[in-house]
């Protein structure tokens, strides 16, 4: 019995699949003329051409919109003070002793704010200055990202200076251009590149972020030496010096209102 029902429930599928029949898929209104035989759509029935500031349709300014989102990432981090205060407070959260706390978001979320606050004139300024003249019609896409480019890169320019870190810039442009440079010659702002000057900034950057996180190190390190000293003349040598330092550590950086004294310094640093 099993068998015939097996070989009736085959010939049902057999037998409907020969009546079936293929409804084609209702033609898609006003999808644009197609301009080839593989059915690819003239796009330019679609957008009109944009030229300037004016031709930008909501269309293409939703595709800029999310183009520099998707590389906004990259130019917080490269090309802001994201770096320097990201890796401070980083390096801060390990000389306290305090593997997780603050959490990770939590400084995270912080450099970002302060990274607002360092970079909004700079911002301000690119805004003013390229962003909405673009938008309102008055210069082209070529002068908006040259005019845009200006304020980050006296930014980037200023920090390199204040940090005595020129030389990355002239290991970037001798690379770059292939050719050493004279010992003497003197580079202007204007004839660096971007592609030469954001290395150079992030390794300036590095450099003075592993600076200061040097610095904030000392006070605790010497706390640590103290305690460990202690423990190994009272012949406590098996209890581990971090379980004694950590609290003289917090109560130190507590009552010298150390994360006040590090965010103003950091702060100050982009001065």
């Amino acid at each position: 019995m099993s068998r015939l029902a097996l070989a009736a429930i085959i010939l049902a599928f057999a037998s409907s699949a020969v009546h079936a029949q293929v409804v084609d898929p209702a033609p898609t209104p006003n999808a644009g003329s197609f301009d080839n035989a593989m059915g690819v759509p003239d796009v330019s029935a679609l957008l009109p051409p944009a030229k300037d500031g004016e031709g930008v349709s909501s269309t293409l300014k939703i595709l800029v919109l999310l183009t520099v989102l998707s590389l906004a990432p990259s130019i917080l981090i490269m090309m802001t003070s994201f770096t320097r205060i990201l890796i401070v407070l980083a390096l801060l959260r390990q000389a306290i002793g305090t593997q997780q706390l603050p959490p990770s978001q939590v400084i995270t979320g912080l450099s970002l704010i302060m990274t607002m606050l360092v970079m909004a004139p700079t911002w301000a300024q690119m805004k003013s200055s390229a962003v909405d003249p673009y938008f309102e019609g008055e210069i082209g896409q070529s002068e908006a990202f040259d005019r845009g480019v200006a304020p980050l890169r006296a930014f980037m320019f200023r920090q390199i200076s204040n940090a005595e870190n020129e030389e990355y810039v002239y290991l970037f442009v001798e690379y770059a251009r292939q050719k050493p440079l004279a010992p003497n010659a003197t580079l202007l702002p204007s004839e660096v590149n971007l592609s030469e000057l954001i290395p150079a900034f992030v390794l300036s950057e590095l450099k003075t972020a592993f600076v200061m996180g040097f610095r904030i190190y000392l006070p605790f390190l010497v706390i640590d030496m103290v305690i460990a000293s202690i423990l190994i003349s009272m012949g406590m040598m098996m209890l581990p010096p971090v379980l004694i330092s950590l609290p003289f550590k917090l109560m130190l950086f507590v009552l010298a209102d150390g994360w006040g004294m590090v965010i103003a310094s950091l702060l100050n640093s982009f001065v």
